[in-house]
């Protein structure tokens, strides 16, 4: 990899941490209701790549299946969770997302694994129980969620793998358009907002919305598939462990988040498990792609 891509990839990395920690302090310091936040975001996205919805691809349910897997479900739920766990918690949780694909790959499309990855994702599976883990047995509700939209994305990204080759820019545009479609009417079932609130945060809140749409979904996420068709996924997923390691960094700094032995035992037997998987050897589609923030 070349220096300007390498730089290239820190950078997506530092974006996708830092849309952790802002998306906290949206749902949880701001107020702003999180599946409303989601379909905001999503209509943003939908909005700006609209000219690249079509032509449709096909077959056009599995399209719309992966856009409300790996963009409303999957960022909804984790915006929930938000609520109440902490940016690095969920950073961490959210690494059950390698092992979950690769069960997932083995049980839908066949695949295979051999003793390594296999070693890989019971190293990161303890590592999330070790950061979950509370006395009595309990895990939260909102670390619960966090699962929850780790396996969305997971299933997500299964289901790309059986599709052929779709440009960044069209996969965003259908992640957005079927995002948006889910998630507002939801929002105006499940969620009661207080306008006066939402609308106090004023221009931090637009330009939330704005790095979350435009900065992270458009241009980070379509910049990473530019990477993942150029170099290895043995290259590039290894690498990408700088988002929950600056996401830790940033948590501790900006939000206060918990710091102690059993978080950063837990974070190293999880990232050294994703590792494993990550450094299988393979060439990464777009399918291969998990969605970071």
């Amino acid at each position: 990899m070349n220096l300007r891509d390498f730089l290239l990839l820190i950078g997506i990395c530092l974006i996708w941490a830092a849309n952790n920690v802002i998306s906290k302090i949206v749902v949880s310091d701001w107020g702003v209701p999180p599946v409303l936040y989601a379909a905001i975001r999503f209509a943003i996205v939908a909005a700006v790549t609209l000219p690249w919805l079509r032509p449709i691809p096909q077959p056009t349910w599995r399209i719309v299946a992966i856009g409300l897997l790996m963009g409303g479900g999957s960022f909804a739920l984790l915006f929930m969770a938000l609520q109440s766990v902490s940016p690095s918690a969920a950073a961490v949780v959210s690494q059950a997302g390698v092992p979950i694909t690769t069960l997932l790959s083995i049980l839908i499309l066949g695949e295979r694994i051999h003793w390594r990855r296999a070693l890989g994702i019971a190293l990161t599976l303890i590592g999330v129980l070790v950061v979950v883990w509370k006395p009595g047995l309990t895990i939260s509700a909102g670390l619960l969620l966090v699962l929850a939209s780790a396996t969305c994305a997971s299933l997500g990204a299964v289901l790309m793998k059986q599709m052929g080759d779709i440009a960044p820019l069209r996969f965003q545009a259908w992640v957005g358009m079927t995002s948006a479609l889910l998630l507002a009417p939801l929002s105006l079932l499940m969620e009661s907002p207080d306008w006066g609130q939402v609308l106090a945060a004023g221009w931090p809140f637009l330009g939330a919305l704005v790095f979350s749409a435009l900065v992270v979904s458009v241009g980070a996420h379509t910049l990473y598939y530019t990477l993942i068709a150029r170099y290895e996924a043995n290259l590039i997923a290894p690498l990408t462990l700088i988002t929950p390691l600056a996401t830790i960094g940033l948590g501790v700094a900006i939000t206060n988040d918990r710091l102690d032995f059993q978080m950063i035992a837990g974070s190293v037997t999880a990232l050294t498990g994703v590792l494993i998987v990550a450094l299988r050897r393979t060439r990464a589609p777009i399918a291969e792609a998990q969605e970071h923030s």
